[in-house]
């Protein structure tokens, strides 16, 4: 992923950089180059599976890598990246048909058939730690619905739908010549699935004066906002109290790029911007992001939601960075 992403700031004409941590950041410049930079960030990082243990039959052990849950995978083909070769698996849960407690839907009763030996994986580099994904055939996307108001269901929105409207937000900067006030760092981040380590090691490095992250709010019964083609922009979640401030800016953006808007308490989720909150790197933080059903998982969103996001970043840059 950092390499494709890499690769498509390059054919803008920018030069990306990848920090210690491994985010991928562009710098744009400011009019005033001694501010403290805004940062806005997505992650690149997606939830998987991970490899505990190789048996001696060739089967693997996995377990979740971030918050995947075995319902949300199923049986199903995974490409499991080793460090000499990917390798194509299905994972098994056991027989339907099974007596008593044979069979299962934890991540203990989960197995990987690779139909090979444990010496051909080790000679792939396939072993305790690898990280396995679904194949690229089953993650779509799948544009689905009316054609002239359409929806798209992929593996795993979270968080390339992100990736995909920073990208946006990239090459209008740039063809447009928009400059901000204060200096901007666009960062894809590392990590954020396991603990928003990318982004507290990039905001303790760069002490930026704000942090927004760029993501998105799975929808749920009670949650007070529906899944529609207007940004989300989130009040509270597990870790932080976002900044009002932030967030009406972000509203009075929207409202420039004539989209609409909601808002949004997401109390069992976090994001990259409240992780760098958690540990003081940043003191005043938000999120904005498409509503979707589904979450960690086959994803469910309004394709014209990532346009009014960009729109909506756009008029924040140029209204208030």
């Amino acid at each position: 992923m950092a390499q494709l992403i890499t690769k498509k700031i390059c054919e803008m004409g920018l030069r990306p950089e990848k920090d210690l941590a491994g985010n991928i950041v562009v710098r744009i410049a400011g009019e005033d180059p001694n501010a403290q930079p805004w940062v806005l960030a997505a992650h690149m990082d997606e939830i998987g599976l991970v490899v505990t243990h190789v048996e001696a039959d060739g089967r693997l052990g996995v377990s979740r890598s971030g918050g995947l849950e075995p319902y949300k995978v199923g049986e199903r083909a995974v490409e499991i990246l080793g460090d000499q070769a990917s390798i194509v698996g299905i994972i098994s849960f056991g027989s339907g048909h099974a007596l008593g407690t044979e069979g299962g839907s934890d991540w203990e009763a989960a197995r990987v058939f690779t139909g090979l030996s444990s010496a051909a994986l080790s000679a792939a580099g396939v072993r305790a730690g690898s990280p396995a994904v679904p194949t690229l055939a089953g993650r779509g996307p799948w544009v689905i619905g009316n054609p002239d108001d359409p929806w798209v269901g992929a593996w795993s929105l979270d968080n390339r739908a992100g990736v995909a409207v920073l990208l946006e937000v990239l090459c209008t900067l740039h063809e447009k010549a928009i400059r901000p006030r204060a200096p901007l760092i666009i960062a894809f981040t590392v990590h954020e699935e396991g603990g928003g380590h990318g982004a507290k090691s990039l905001a303790l490095q760069e002490r930026p004066q704000a942090f927004i992250a760029v993501d998105g709010c799975p929808w749920w019964p009670g949650c007070g906002f529906e899944v529609n083609d207007q940004p989300v922009i989130w009040a509270r979640d597990r870790l932080a109290q976002y900044d009002h401030a932030i967030s009406m800016m972000l509203i009075a953006a929207a409202e420039g790029a004539t989209c609409g808007w909601q808002t949004a308490v997401v109390p069992h989720a976090y994001t990259d911007a409240s992780a760098a909150y958690s540990v003081g790197a940043a003191p005043a933080v938000g999120i904005i992001g498409h509503s979707r059903f589904n979450s960690h998982g086959t994803e469910i969103s309004k394709v014209n939601a990532f346009d009014n996001i960009e729109r909506t970043l756009i008029e924040l840059i140029q209204a208030y960075v």
